[in-house]
């Protein structure tokens, strides 16, 4: 099966061939830096890291770019708000935000780019739209001119006259058009500005992504990602001003858009007032529990936020780790027991793990579908514990069976950015096996001396923090509850 991609401008899924072969051009729109992200802001980033992961596991080289809008009118209130230096308050949000992707275990970007860094590419763009005819200067301002790009609503599907019915417009009457957007303005007292043709001023919001991506992946580049909210007008205007300034369409051969995070079922927004940043959430669930409830939900479809459904991705991350956990130490013991194991659990178990491995494959093919993905993981987790369960020795087949088999669970949840090491993001020393190790020892000692009262109390002792001692032929383990 080859990979398909839900397009939102042709809408329907397309089958994915790349500008160029062998590489893959992407570009996604990054947080505007006026504030921490939100568990809104973070699904895109943890969506369109796994879409990158996933390119380069099936062997594209990937050039990822997601830029910082560290100038904009968000930025320039806040910062008057706080008594900050716009530009530097957007800069310690930009460290921020790096601190929260890493938590998120979200790669960065091949480039990072800011507006900020970038206006001469931008003023250049502008120029190139107002020497063709696509922008006007008045006043020391510079307009796109909607009505000189005939496709105006190709990505979002609607006419320019739904769009300017259903759209909010600034009354603006120096505008030749309502819908006439800004691409330059000029600069007010106090407000951050630079030198242009027209005289001091910055950048519109969306002129900035079209320079960007154009700067570091040409005129045309494979995918362009980003939320449901920015179709229009964003993403319709960085059409119009890219291919209206390069005569080359399309800007981008695909366009990926996740589906909102919702609070009782209303998209969660800073606007709105019922978002809960990921420093909040971070406070009470890992960052690997929060990147594994947002793959849960297919990236298209809507996510309602709750805590119950933060709780049982905890669950499920931890049976599967439980199950790794289970095999590495069955490959670590040799299988303690005489007795072989039935020949026909080995065969089950290998003919499971390749029709897993290529179910994985077919649901990350068919646009991404990383729920189903991750329901083979759980499916290939419970016939691991099908084939351990049991007093067995293991044979030299079974060995090298299960070392395939670990490492290709490493590895397809590592394609999702799931880390599978139990205490990973507790503990990367190893302090806390290293400790319960010593305590399971103790334990043992206890009840070999039968001081039962021992035993158990540092077994209800664990209990009580959330830790399990489960008894097996194979010896004691743990795991959290």
């Amino acid at each position: 099966m080859s990979l398909r991609l839900y397009n939102t401008l042709s809408r329907e899924k397309e089958t994915f061939v790349p500008h160029k072969a062998g590489r893959v051009g992407m570009y996604v729109c990054g947080p505007t830096t006026y504030d921490y992200i939100h568990l809104g802001n973070a699904r895109p980033l943890v969506v369109f890291d796994t879409v990158r992961r996933y390119l380069e596991y099936v062997g594209y080289e990937v050039a990822y770019v997601q830029n910082f809008t560290d100038i904009d009118d968000k930025i320039i209130n806040r910062a008057k708000e706080i008594g900050e230096d716009p530009i530097a308050m957007a800069a310690r949000f930009v460290e921020e935000y790096h601190r929260d992707a890493k938590a998120l275990n979200v790669r960065p970007a091949t480039v990072h780019p800011k507006v900020s860094n970038h206006m001469a590419e931008i003023i250049a763009m502008i120029r190139g739209l107002e020497e063709k005819g696509h922008a006007y200067a008045m006043d020391g301002d510079v307009y796109f001119s909607i009505p000189s790009f005939k496709d105006y609503g190709k990505l979002s599907g609607r006419s320019l006259e739904d769009l300017q019915a259903g759209a909010r417009v600034d009354v603006n009457e120096r505008k030749r058009h309502p819908m006439d957007f800004a691409l330059w303005k000029g600069a007010k007292p106090g407000e951050p500005s630079w030198g242009s043709p027209w005289g001091q001023g910055r950048p519109g919001w969306h002129i900035e992504c079209s320079a960007m991506s154009r700067k570091y992946l040409g005129d045309t580049f494979d995918i362009h990602g980003g939320g449901q909210d920015l179709i229009f007008p964003h993403h319709e205007n960085e059409v119009a001003q890219s291919e209206a300034c390069t005569g080359v369409a399309p800007m981008a051969r695909y366009w990926l858009h996740n589906g909102f995070i919702t609070v009782n079922q209303e998209k969660m927004s800073k606007s709105l007032g019922n978002f809960f940043t990921l420093r909040e959430i971070l406070k009470k669930f890992p960052g690997d529990v929060i990147r594994f409830y947002l793959l849960s939900t297919h990236y298209r479809s809507p996510i309602d936020f709750d805590d119950g459904k933060l709780e049982a991705a905890q669950k499920g991350l931890q049976r599967l780790r439980t199950s790794r956990r289970l095999l590495a130490e069955t490959l670590g013991d040799g299988g303690k027991a005489d007795t072989a194991r039935p020949p026909e659990l080995r065969e089950k178990l290998a003919e499971q793990w390749l029709a897993l491995k290529n179910g994985f494959r077919e649901a990350m093919d068919d646009d991404f579908n990383t729920a189903l993905a991750l329901s083979m993981l759980f499916d290939l987790a419970r016939e691991v514990n099908t084939f351990l369960h049991g007093a067995y020795g293991l044979t030299p087949e079974d060995r090298t069976l299960l070392q395939q088999v670990g490492e290709g669970f490493d590895e397809l949840a590592g394609v999702l950015g799931v880390d599978l090491a139990e205490g990973a993001a507790a503990a990367d020393d190893g302090a806390v096996d290293g400790l319960m190790n010593l305590l399971i020892g103790i334990r043992a000692e206890a009840r070999k001396k039968k001081d039962w009262a021992m035993a158990d109390r540092i077994r209800d002792g664990l209990k009580e923090l959330g830790i399990v001692i489960e008894d097996t032929p194979q010896g004691a383990r743990w795991k959290k509850s």
